[in-house]
């Protein structure tokens, strides 16, 4: 059985596409992926995203435990800010990347991939040495990410701390909307700024009546769009581009990985780092048409099997066809040419530096 968020009554009401995604029946798209794409980069949208796992860690140790855990150095967490990291197995594969919230010293906030919910929740537990409080508050809260250009003159109205003074990866809390305790968080996954709002589960469909009160050009965004526009901006998405059986070295992810300290899979991360990867992640362009699939073959200039697409799609603001993909690391090189093996016809591409889009 699906589970609903709290804004499944709107998102019926609205007429939206709902479809079953990673146990929740979620808004796939409105108005149509193009339209609502572009809306976010020239104006703003707002996405229920709530599906995305939030798991409270409390306790005396909380942050030795999640230097342990994750990848980036939580000492450089101070209270109000936002870390972007990621949890390795043994093997240096990524379990799951995440957000790591520092409310304060003694309590950290985890955003997890929705798809990885249980799996996290249970290696989290599994590796609780210091008697930790680890709760999963999903069920308890909504979740809202308000992107585009204007989010921030919308979002002004609905409360009385100053937004300007919440820099990026950085979030206070405070009243949004008259409701108590909202997480109103400088975030974002569409490279188009704006703010994620995490709130009580009882609290969700007054902040969303309120945002739609306060705009005129605010448009409801399906997670269709959310993934034109995170590809656009070369964000991994996981299950895709990065799994267990990818590094953070191998994803060029290799900034989020502090070996000033000790985590779970250092040693293999190491051992990456002086002597060099197989495969790595790249970013292309087609210069051709077609549109480029997870799981096509990448082809080198004389047809042999290079590599696999990870994510691919048509950019609404390019108006090209681009993707990821792992390829084997001689054939890497930005410029290279290369070929996508779209039902059986060999389609030329570029490799490019990411992001593909530029604000």
């Amino acid at each position: 059985m699906d589970k609903k968020t709290p804004f499944y009554s709107i998102h019926k009401s609205l007429n939206a596409k709902l479809v079953p995604f990673a146990g929740y029946l979620m808004p796939i798209q409105y108005k149509g992926v193009i339209f609502e794409h572009n809306h976010v980069r020239d104006k703003l949208g707002v996405f229920d995203v709530s599906h995305m796992s939030q798991i409270m860690i409390e306790g005396d140790n909380a942050g030795v435990f999640l230097q342990r855990i994750t990848t980036n150095d939580i000492l450089k967490l101070k209270d109000g800010k936002v870390q972007y990291s990621c949890m390795l197995n043994e093997d240096g594969g990524i379990i799951d990347d995440l957000l790591v919230y520092r409310i304060n010293s003694t309590l950290y906030m985890l955003v997890v991939n929705a798809s990885n919910a249980m799996k996290d929740f249970d290696w989290i537990n599994s590796k609780n040495d210091f008697n930790l409080s680890i709760l999963d508050v999903t069920p308890q809260r909504g979740l809202l990410a308000l992107q585009g250009p204007k989010s921030k003159d919308l979002l002004q109205k609905l409360t009385s701390i100053d937004l300007n003074h919440i820099p990026y990866y950085s979030f206070k809390i405070a009243k949004l909307a008259g409701c108590d305790d909202v997480i109103i968080s400088n975030t974002g996954y569409t490279g188009s700024g704006g703010f994620e709002l995490y709130m009580k589960h009882t609290d969700a469909p007054n902040i969303w009546e309120s945002l739609f009160q306060n705009s005129n050009l605010l448009e409801p965004i399906g997670l269709a769009a959310r993934d034109t526009l995170r590809l656009e901006m070369g964000y991994c998405l996981y299950g895709n581009d990065i799994t267990e059986n990818t590094s953070p070295i191998e994803a060029q992810l290799a900034w989020i990985v502090k070996l000033t300290k000790e985590f779970i899979g250092k040693k293999v991360i190491e051992k990456q780092l002086s002597e060099g990867v197989s495969k790595v992640l790249i970013g292309f362009i087609l210069e051709e048409r077609g549109i480029p699939r997870k799981d096509y073959d990448i082809l080198n200039i004389k047809a042999e099997i290079i590599g696999k697409v990870t994510s691919g799609t048509m950019s609404p603001s390019l108006n090209k066809a681009i993707g990821m993909g792992y390829v084997n690391i001689e054939e890497s090189s930005l410029e290279t040419t290369i070929f996508i093996l779209i039902r059986d016809k060999k389609v030329r591409a570029r490799i490019v530096k990411r992001p593909f889009y530029e604000k």
